[in-house]
């Protein structure tokens, strides 16, 4: 492998003009596809499989006019003090408001009436109005969100509190500004870490590109393949992420050739060469991860999944052409102000002196071998005390994967937002008025007549934990019936699930529970029931290629326990500040709560590529040097001495993006940015910086040991680019010659 990337690199720096004329026709392609695509609308919510997904199904053949899985939205009223609801100027006001909610968008379905609906409180200080939408939250039109909130805003201008809650008001957050502070921060870090402007600049640009091509192509085919207007989301966080990745990968293994003294085409063929075929495996090992969350057999889950690997693959393919066409265009630019300084210093001395031509090395710090850089430096410490950076590494993530063992997963609603929003204050005045279980109450569906629905209503009125149940609704057919059930508890709680779960077992095949509450306490069912199958095919199959990878059964061994404690240690941070409410000041938690479900299989997906990304790159360039003749405890300090600055750079990036989105006002999205943001950073500085490294001193030559029938039966791919060291490149007429039949 290593020596055809070599090729395509090669290819790809002499034929610099055709390479970058193509991908950005390519970019151009994509952006008018999506242009002219007809407009992404929300893709199809469903749970296959479950008992809430079956009684929608059942709703929608039997019941449609029910509108069971349309947006709702609740419009909340509070009398002044000593006033009620009920007196007569208030009363006007709410049937004013209903009035013009039912007139407000064709999308409306139906706008109860407080009065008759039993949405007045006891007290008549709180009332509230039911709006219910004949499409999906995501499906609303801007024309319809605004209607409701201009209603609202002119019934709220008088002395009565009026505030709007429930799902038609969620949109997907916007993440655009979190994009540019993380792209801001990634520049910085790279200028930074290469010194050069040009240097740093490369990744981005390219990343960028990749990332336009694929999230264009998804907008063009998102109406053609139902990928909803959601699917873009991950494509462009992962795409971002690993294409920043991969191109400081090649970029920094290409200026470390330069500094051997390799003129520029051969060093470019010996970074794609080497530092590509990491790549490929790195982003091989995410693709495996995303195409994974088929797994979990939500629809939603899967095209996201498959959208976000695509992305990869652009990524890996920028990285492997465009990156080595750019490099032509940089010239010596892509080096530091200073090592130029020194090259073109040491080229003139060469010059005057008579009967001797000598290139210098064109980094200061390969002219001078004693002054070791602060990977070495770590590197040898490592080496002089493997067993104490071990237990350090291993007891302190186990320590902070404590909390993890308490982990309880569920969906946030819209009592863990924050204070300042209405949907909060409309969820504390329901609360307020008819108890915390009114914001999320459950839908049972009975399949049967009539009397078979009056005794469904008997049973649940003598559980535990309901608080009120309306009478049977029925069909025209007379054989559908809906219940609506009042719990207790608030909709994420455990008390609400217990009585999800004890209504379906005493009830008996005929009651289906369903609802916006027991959707998601199905799905964080699915979810949890996914995990242990997601990671196992996950880390099966990403252990099998880096066997292949690294030639070793323990080196892959290590780099699975290794990731699955990072992950670990991550859940117990979030579970202490989120659920326990550690610290939750400082990170802006206002409501603790369980975890959002989906936050498990997500750390997993996206953390296990990034990570991966760190072992191969770093690992791999241990394994090249032990490769070429270098004892065991050399190459792990020529490993870092290489690669740790480029992965800690790496790492700062990602924790830098991911940590943008703490600021974030949505509870699901903040806990997404701290987990992913301490994920890499347990990952990237606990487990591949120091764990890994006193690993392999502790293990010598045994890491590389792999059993001679596997051996035999592995295929060689060359990452360790021994073909490029044995012997001479290929003629350039080769090389176009091979490529061209390629």
């Amino acid at each position: 492998m290593a020596t055809f990337l070599s090729r395509l690199g090669r290819f790809a720096f002499r034929r610099r003009h055709f390479v970058t004329l193509l991908w950005i026709a390519l970019l151009a392609l994509a952006g008018v596809g999506a242009a002219s695509a007809p407009a992404a609308t929300s893709s199809s919510f469903s749970i296959p499989g479950t008992e809430a997904q079956r009684a929608f199904d059942l709703l929608d053949e039997r019941f449609p006019a029910a509108g069971a899985d349309g947006a709702t939205a609740r419009v909340v009223f509070r009398a002044p003090d000593r006033q009620k609801m009920t007196d007569p100027a208030n009363k006007a006001l709410v049937m004013k408001t209903v009035g013009e909610l039912k007139s407000g968008s064709d999308q409306v379905g139906e706008v109860t009436d407080p009065y008759t609906s039993g949405a007045v409180s006891r007290d008549g200080a709180i009332a509230y109005v039911r709006v219910s939408y004949k499409a999906g939250n995501m499906e609303l039109t801007d024309a319809t969100r605004e209607a409701l909130e201009h209603t609202g805003a002119e019934a709220g201008k008088g002395p009565v509190t009026v505030e709007i809650g429930g799902d038609a008001l969620q949109t997907m957050p916007e993440t655009g500004a979190g994009e540019i502070v993380g792209v801001v921060l990634a520049g910085i870090v790279l200028v930074i870490t290469f010194g050069s402007l040009v240097a740093a600049g490369l990744p981005l640009v390219t990343a960028l590109i990749g990332v336009g091509i694929g999230v264009s192509a998804i907008t063009a085919l998102a109406s053609t393949l139902d990928l909803g207007s959601t699917t873009s989301t991950l494509a462009m966080m992962i795409g971002l992420a690993v294409g920043i990745d991969y191109a400081l990968f090649i970029v920094s293994r290409y200026r470390a050739e330069l500094a051997e003294g390799r003129e520029r085409e051969e060093a470019v063929g010996r970074a794609v060469g080497t530092a590509g075929s990491a790549v490929v495996f790195a982003g091989l090992t995410v693709v495996i991860a995303l195409a994974g969350l088929a797994v979990v057999d939500i629809p939603m889950l899967t095209k996201m999944g498959f959208a976000a690997a695509g992305t990869v693959v652009i990524a890996v393919l920028v990285a492997l052409t465009l990156i080595p066409a750019f490099l032509g265009y940089a010239g010596r630019f892509i080096q530091s102000r200073k090592s130029r300084k020194s090259r073109t210093s040491n080229e003139n001395n060469a010059n005057g002196e008579s009967g001797e031509a000598r290139t210098a090395p064109a980094d200061p710090s390969a002219a001078r071998p004693g002054k070791p850089n602060a990977g070495t430096r770590w590197a040898r410490l490592v080496l002089r005390r493997p067993v104490t950076v071990l237990l350090a590494g291993v007891i302190g993530l186990g320590a902070v994967a404590v909390p993890a063992a308490s982990l309880e997963m569920g969906l946030p609603d819209e009592g863990a937002q924050p204070t300042s929003t209405t949907q909060r204050r409309a969820y504390d005045l329901i609360s307020e008025g008819f108890g915390p279980g009114a914001n999320g109450p459950l839908m049972v569906v009975v399949d049967g007549d009539r009397a078979t629905a009056d005794r469904t209503v008997r049973e649940i009125k003598g559980l535990d934990g309901v608080v009120a149940v309306t009478p049977p609704m029925t069909n025209e057919a007379r054989d559908t019936s809906i219940i609506t059930v009042v719990p207790g508890d608030r909709p994420s709680s455990a008390g609400t699930e217990d009585l999800v779960h004890t209504i379906r077992e005493r009830s008996g095949d005929q009651v289906l529970v369903t609802g916006a509450t027991a959707m998601n306490i199905d799905f964080s069912q699915k979810m949890n029931d996914a995990l242990v199958p997601y990671l196992a095919l996950v880390v099966g199959l990403a252990f099998v290629l880096l066997t292949v990878v690294f030639r070793s059964v323990l080196v892959p061994l290590k780099a699975a326990l290794g990731f699955l404690l990072s992950v670990v240690a991550a859940l117990g941070a979030v579970v202490a500040v989120f659920q326990w409410g550690w610290l939750g000041q400082v990170f802006g938690v206002e409501q603790t709560g369980p975890v959002m479900s989906m936050m498990p299989i997500f750390m997993v997906g996206v953390v296990f590529g990034l990570a991966m990304d760190y072992e191969v790159f770093l690992v791999t360039r241990m394994r090249e040097a032990y490769a070429h003749g270098e004892r065991p405890g050399e190459a792990i300090v020529t490993g870092f001495r290489h690669g740790a600055r480029v992965v800690t750079a790496a790492a700062v990036i990602m924790i830098a993006v991911f940590a943008g989105f703490i600021g974030s006002s949505e509870q699901m999205v903040k806990m997404i940015g701290f987990g992913l943001a301490v994920a890499v950073l347990f990952d990237a500085f606990v487990v591949r910086m120091a764990i890994v490294p006193a690993v392999l001193a502790l293990l010598g030559r045994a890491a590389w040991w792999l059993p001679r029938w596997l051996d035999r039966i592995l295929p060689r791919v060359d990452v360790e680019g021994e073909a490029l060291a044995a012997g001479p490149a290929p003629a350039a007429g080769d090389t176009d010659r091979e490529l061209s039949r390629v």
